[in-house]
């Protein structure tokens, strides 16, 4: 069991994270996903704008996926190896990559529809960048997410300063003016089948454990190994809110 430990272990070091890229997990992970589908509900707002902002779009994968997109459409990204990695994907559907760390990189009123899968989610600044009556579709990461992993490896909780869910985030729009036009929100179970899974499942997202390195977690992922597919739960919640 202990060199199926090592072999797992490395396979998952070796992979390559960049971008927003899980397909390595393709196999290894089942469930996790709410019962919506965010990319069908980002067609719906597109068909119906003319400008849109893409907020911490990773590597574009998502925009790209999403073409054809208005004559307007800008992306924002705050990790500079994915600013080049969304460049060159989304360059010949002609979207402006934007690097952004702080405010965001747009102008006052600059969109009619800003999409947030899983970014940054600053009510002020949303409210700044879309024009009266635009629209955002927002899907985000609550702080229940995976927090049995947490409790599990013996790290520290993902979110220790307090609650991030659809009701947190829905009074910070509305307070910015927004007004909420749909609101869901799940805990949908999530599966990993092997520690190598798990281990690049941290990789890709390291606000969930952010001292992760193997060999610091090392008694607890061997642990995690011998009981086999390791179970949690996910955290999600969409908001479509008009501005």
């Amino acid at each position: 069991m202990s060199s199926d430990f090592g072999r797992l272990v490395a396979d998952a070091m070796a992979a390559p994270v960049e971008g927003w890229d899980f397909s390595w997990l393709e196999g290894r992970s089942q469930g996790g996903q709410p019962s919506w589908s965010y990319r069908d509900l980002a067609r719906e707002q597109l068909d119906r704008a003319s400008s849109v902002l893409d907020v911490d779009t990773g590597g574009g994968e998502l925009l790209f996926d999403l073409a054809p997109l208005p004559a307007h459409a800008v992306a924002s990204e705050a990790w500079p190896p994915n600013v080049t990695v969304a460049a060159d994907r989304l360059a010949p559907l002609g979207v402006s990559v934007r690097q952004s760390i702080g405010p965001l990189p747009a102008g006052d009123a600059e969109f009619d529809l800003v999409l947030n899968r899983h970014g940054a989610c600053d009510a002020g600044e949303l409210a700044r960048v879309l024009r009266p009556g635009g629209m955002l579709l927002t899907q985000q990461v609550g702080s229940d997410d995976c927090a049995s992993l947490n409790t599990a490896l013996g790290a520290p909780p993902a979110y220790p300063t307090g609650s991030w869910d659809a009701a947190v985030a829905g009074a910070a729009l509305t307070a910015a003016g927004f007004t909420l036009v749909e609101v869901r929100e799940e805990h949908p179970e999530l599966t990993f089948t092997d520690v190598g899974a798990l281990v690049f499942q941290l990789r890709m997202v390291p606000w969930q454990v952010p001292d992760f390195t193997v060999e610091r977690y090392d008694e607890a992922l061997r642990r995690l190994h011998d009981l086999g597919p390791i179970v949690t739960h996910a955290h999600r919640f969409l908001i479509l809110a008009s501005r």
